[in-house]
Order: structure tokens, then sequence, then C-alpha cells
């Protein structure tokens, strides 16, 4: 081959070159999902104290609302008389065998009387604590649904809660690019207004393709069946729930 020959496929060569490293480098078109957690009564009541609105950041174990609690109350003092009776039924059975005026039998019966006793009395007072609500994460607070004198039915929340670490970012990849995703590996996030340099971690790869769903749009082809990818954002705070973003692969990100 002459070098006037050659050179016209050394330039064509790297014009591929070129077009393959800017398909790696073509962003991915996805959105910002959240896995919000929603806290609710176990039993039904009236919402008597809201501490929180919506917006508002709370901490792990912060006191959320609190729920009418007189019937509670009622039924702690019940089990709570209910122990002490078991418990001078015990006594006095012990005392009797002591004597050999009692069994072992009534012994028996009256143990396991106040053990009853006890559990009821426990069961009674998780009850009633669990009609003040406590934010089981550190999060902020995107909705509320029950306002002070509204009766929250049970599992019906009253206030939902989105952790930082709860914040996804959704996309799909055309099964030509799967080799260059893993688990683990690092992508660069973008979108409208974002700050430069936002990056995210790969969590999950679908195993099953589907077709494009119509939320995700392009200025140009995109294959019909692609695979779903989620990633955890670095710097959650700085997204928004719905927000389109732009997914790129990293060049050395194939393994």
């Amino acid at each position: 081959m002459t070098m006037k020959r050659a050179l016209p496929v050394i330039a064509l060569a790297a014009v591929l070159l070129a077009g393959c490293d800017n398909a790696k480098d073509r962003p991915l078109q996805g959105w910002v999902e959240a896995e919000t957690v929603f806290v609710s009564p176990d039993e039904q009541g009236r919402v008597e104290t809201l501490k929180v609105r919506q917006g508002d950041k709370v901490a792990k174990g912060d006191l959320l609302f609190t729920l009418d609690d007189d019937l509670q109350r009622a039924d702690v003092s019940v089990k709570q008389a209910a122990l002490s009776t078991a418990r001078q039924n015990f006594d006095r059975a012990e005392e009797l065998l002591k004597t050999s005026s009692g069994t072992q039998k009534s012994l028996d019966d009256a143990r396991a009387g106040l053990t009853q006793a006890q559990a009821n009395l426990d069961a009674s007072q998780t009850r009633l604590s669990r009609r003040r609500a406590h934010s089981p994460d550190a999060g902020s607070i995107e909705e509320v649904y029950f306002r002070p004198g509204e009766t929250a039915p049970p599992g019906r929340p009253v206030v939902a809660l989105l952790p930082p670490a709860n914040l996804k970012i959704r996309f799909y990849a055309p099964e030509s690019e799967l080799a260059a995703i893993r688990i683990g590996q690092g992508v660069t996030v973008s979108c409208d207004a974002c700050a430069a340099g936002l990056a995210a971690k790969v969590t999950f790869i679908a195993r099953s393709a589907e077709y494009t769903p119509p939320v995700i749009y392009s200025l140009e082809e995109r294959a019909k069946l692609v695979y779903l990818i989620e990633a955890r954002p670095n710097a959650p705070d700085k997204f928004r729930v719905g927000q389109p973003v732009s997914v790129t692969l990293s060049k050395d990100a194939a393994p």
C-alpha cells in the first residue's frame, strides 16, 4: 500500500474512533425519584398535635405528631390493676404452699396468671407509646396529610418523610452500552440550573429489557429496548424529586 492510499484509511479510522468516543460520552436521559417513608398510626385516632410542617428538616427520633390517647391510658390502668391482683394471688399461693395449705398446681396457675398479666400490661403500654409518632430517620417532611382535629385511620399516613439516602437517579441505557456499566460505578449527573460536577453511584441494573418509556425524550434516535439503571447521588440535597437529568458514563467505565 502506498503512502497516498494509506492516509485516507488512517483518517477514516480516526473518524470512527472519535465516533465511538462520542457515543460513549453521549448522555443518557433520566429523572430523580424518591422512596418516601409514610409515617402512619397503628390504630385510628384524632390528631392532637402536629409538630412539623411541609419542608421541615427533622432528625431521627424527633416527635412528628401525637394522637388522642384517652382510651389507651384507661386500658393501661385496667391492666395495671389486673397485674396487681395477679401478683397478690401469686404471693398468696406461694405462702400457702410453704405452709402445706396449698398445692404446687395452684402456685403454677398463679405464676402463669402473673406472667400473662405482665404481658398484657406491656402490650397496653406499647399501644399507648405509639400514640406519639417519632421520625424513623433524618430527612425532610414532603407532605402533611392530616391536621390537628382530624381523625387518621389506621395505616393511613399522617406525614411523608424523605430521608436523603432514599433519593435516586433512574435512567435507561440501550443494550449496546450495558458493557460499560457496572454496580458501584460512578457516573456524572447534570441538569438545568444544577451545579457542575454532580456525581452518583450505580446501585441497580435491570436484568430484563423494556420498551423505551415515553417519559424519556431525546433529539436523536434511541434503541427501542432499554434497561433500567438506578444510581444514588453523592449529594442528594442538590436534586429535586421529578427533576429531569442527563447521566454521562465515565470514559474508563468499562471493566
